[in-house]
């Protein structure tokens, strides 16, 4: 019996996105601010924030 688990890890698109900005500022292809090329990797953290905002706004308007 075999005691495998299927899972979809992986890098994800702002993974991606992230690691090719880095490449692209280090061969200084981009003159972008560090901010700028780092920001993918906060990409998921501010849709969720995003979208709890969302859903905090649409409760509150709707209680009333």
């Amino acid at each position: 019996m075999s005691n495998q688990t299927d899972s979809s890890g992986g890098i994800g698109i702002f993974g991606i996105i992230g690691v090719v900005f880095i490449v692209l500022k280090l061969t200084k292809v981009i003159a972008w601010s560090w901010w700028w090329v780092l920001c993918p990797f906060w990409g998921g953290f501010i849709l969720a924030l995003l979208l709890f905002s969302f859903i905090a706004i649409v409760g509150v308007v709707a209680s009333k």
